[in-house]
């Protein structure tokens, strides 16, 4: 794996190649892994994601025009577009849109923008559910912001970049990727309230590391289930007479469980449980108990494979293989589900251990190779800004 340092350096070399000069400023925005808080999110609920030490860089200079030019070391490939005439709709799937669609809704917002150059690369796993695109959006907001010199603010940025990634790339996401890479304490997670938007930093347990589970195994006709899976959670929340499941407690939800479908009942019991689960969490997580946010997690888990019922063999063979770790607290599946990744709480002086049996455990039940990461809380988009750097035009 490339280091942080090896990947700053290999930038500030591509931007004097690409450009000539040498740059004014660094933006950086983070990924993400839920620690826990499953599809409570839209359900008005709470989440309890943390920033990770992986993320996405721009290494740029402001220029005095209305052009946005940059070269991707990832894909190899330099874009250029112009801030007037840009139109809602003219997104697609290249790279290239995530910055335009960010651009688009700044300005829609109101924001005055100056054109800039760089060169960007991250070292966020591509497809493993750990937000690479909400990195990319908060990194652009960075640019633009190092640019333009306009107010920031982690709420309204990620609000912006969660705009410019439904409406212009066209991808419906959530607030809580956004909002984490934008607002993330480094050592801490953050509480999110997705009514709100409030949110806490709360403490990662002394003694205790973040691991990423990767499957390799990839989402497959997520669209219909997660419509299906929205539309019961809605259905739960006009029967109860409230806005949304948030608004349902778990004595409220027993009371009433008779009058329930079991599907609906089922769909409902687990975001009205793992609401109360990512509270408790956050509470644990504030007294320092690896062992109670570890079994909260080994709950949320069993939820969602049971009653949620997203889960899918290769995501409940590795937790299991996690949970009967010694030094493992708790793991569950992370995401949205039929695929990708789990997370798990470990001693620090078990991780590698850890990570070469389970890993090992996971190929010899699966024919799978798993990617492992063990990560470090990390700070919310940040902006660096360099002594050496002339303006272009």
């Amino acid at each position: 794996m490339t280091s942080e340092g090896d990947l700053r350096s290999n930038l500030l070399r591509a931007f004097e190649a690409c450009f000539g000069g040498p740059p004014e400023w660094v933006a950086r925005a983070p990924g993400r892994v839920n620690l826990i808080g499953e599809h409570t999110d839209y359900n008005d609920g709470f989440v309890l994601p943390m920033a990770i030490d992986r993320g996405v860089w721009v290494v740029g200079r402001s220029r005095r025009d209305r052009t946005v030019s940059v070269y991707s070391l990832y894909f190899d490939a330099r874009r250029e577009f112009e801030l007037d005439g840009l139109a809602r709709g003219g997104g697609g799937g290249e790279w290239i849109e995530y910055v335009r669609g960010v651009a688009w809704a700044l300005q829609e917002r109101g924001h005055g923008l100056a054109g800039w150059e760089g060169v960007t690369a991250g070292d966020v796993p591509v497809g493993a559910g750990l937000s690479s695109s909400a990195a990319v959006e908060m990194a652009t907001a960075r640019a633009f912001f190092a640019s333009s010199g306009f107010a920031w603010e982690p709420r309204e940025m990620a609000l912006l970049g969660q705009r410019a990634e439904n409406e212009w790339v066209g991808v419906n996401s959530g607030i809580m990727d956004q909002m984490i890479s934008a607002s993330g304490v480094e050592g801490h997670a953050l509480l999110i309230d997705c009514r709100s938007l409030a949110t806490r930093p709360v403490p990662l347990p002394p003694g205790a590391s973040v691991v990423i589970l990767d499957t390799s195994t990839r989402r497959g006709l997520v669209g219909s289930a997660y419509n299906e899976r929205r539309a019961a959670c809605e259905a739960a929340a006009a029967f109860f007479g409230v806005p949304a499941l948030r608004d349902v407690d778990v004595a409220t939800l027993e009371a009433r469980a008779a009058e329930m479908d079991p599907v609906s009942l089922r769909r409902a019991r687990h975001v009205v449980t793992e609401n109360a689960r990512t509270l408790e969490a956050a509470e644990a997580m504030a007294r320092g108990d690896a062992a109670a946010l570890g079994s909260l997690m080994n709950a949320s888990h069993a939820s969602l494979r049971d009653d949620f019922e997203v889960s899918r063999r290769e995501l409940d063979v590795i937790v299991a293989l996690a949970q009967g770790h010694a030094g493992c607290h708790g793991a569950r599946m992370t995401g949205a589900g039929f695929g990708g990744c789990a997370v798990a709480l470990v001693d620090t002086g078990a991780v590698e251990g850890f990570v070469r049996e389970v890993a090992a455990g996971y190929e010899a039940a699966t024919r799978l190779q798993p990617r492992v990461y063990v990560c470090a809380a990390s700070a919310g988009a940040s902006l660096e800004r360099l002594a050496a750097g002339v303006k272009r035009q």
